[in-house]
């Protein structure tokens, strides 16, 4: 089996998993039992979308070419869905609370979806791809994107709580889910931080300057920007609830722009 078709299995997969939960909210079927199902099933599948990136590396390596699969827009939607859904399987272990895995997953199904639409070839590196740089830039950089998924959908949960009296009585308290919208991003926020700091280091070996207001590199600036205004605000201002909620929204939103807008813009990036 070659690792896009089993990237299409993983994606049913995910589908899958993601009407299970739902089927289980919807229905009130919360028993340990049933939610060790449904995360064995998740784990099930995440291995999975494992071992197609393995595969596809093994593949690389096979046709004399050899690089880690993160080069492209294909391979790099593969690995940022990879990370999100191993973003939720951490919270999910941390907080116990299947309502964020529920609301991610389409996330993770659409992210993976898309991947349809691209031109899934292997092909060698361009010369600028050829670092070591790209890998620690590429990887830290959606674990960081990543912890900011999982903050978004607790920030979404959290205003719905807030909003709505019919919402706070079936939702998790306010409290917890503030909590994890502030430790998702502070965890995430160091992975965007080194993911920055290796991206200057790989421009310099590639181009011959750390920095050159590229799109992307400007947008990854300002999504910096956005949860370092939210890290401030929380620890030295005391904000919670609705103003950081809408923070952790805006900053998310400023992470798709960088990922996948720019794209659209002339750039060093643009290959990507």
């Amino acid at each position: 089996m070659k690792s896009i078709e089993l990237i299409t299995y993983v994606t049913f997969g995910y589908l899958a998993c993601s009407v299970l939960y739902l089927i289980a909210q919807v229905s009130g079927s919360q028993t340990k039992t049933i939610k060790r199902y449904l995360l064995g099933a998740l784990i099930f599948v995440f291995a999975l979308h494992t071992g197609a990136i393995g595969l596809r590396w093994i593949e690389s390596y096979q046709m004399g070419i050899g690089h880690a699969p993160l080069s492209n827009l294909y391979e790099s939607l593969v690995f940022f869905a990879w990370c999100i859904a191993l973003a939720l399987i951490v919270a999910r272990f941390r907080f116990d609370m299947d309502l964020l895995v529920l609301l991610g997953l389409p996330l993770v199904t659409l992210v993976l979806a898309s991947t349809s639409l691209m031109d899934p070839s292997i092909k060698p590196l361009i010369p600028a791809l050829q670092s070591n740089w790209l890998i620690a830039h590429v990887i830290t950089c959606f674990l960081g994107y990543a912890g900011f998924a999982v903050s978004f959908v607790a920030a979404i949960l959290l205003l719905m709580a807030r909003e709505s009296d019919f919402f706070a009585r079936h939702l998790p308290r306010r409290q917890t889910l503030d909590e994890i919208v502030y430790r998702s991003i502070l965890a995430g926020f160091p992975m965007l931080t080194i993911g920055i700091i290796t991206g200057a280091a790989w421009a310099d070996y590639a181009w011959g300057s750390y920095w050159q207001w590229d799109p992307k590199e400007t947008w990854s600036l300002i999504t910096w920007l956005v949860y370092s205004a939210f890290l401030h605000a929380r620890l030295t201002r005391g904000w919670t609830g609705r103003k950081t909620a809408l923070l952790s929204i805006i900053g998310f939103g400023a992470v798709l722009f960088t990922y996948f807008g720019v794209n659209y813009l002339p750039g060093l990036h643009s290959y990507f």
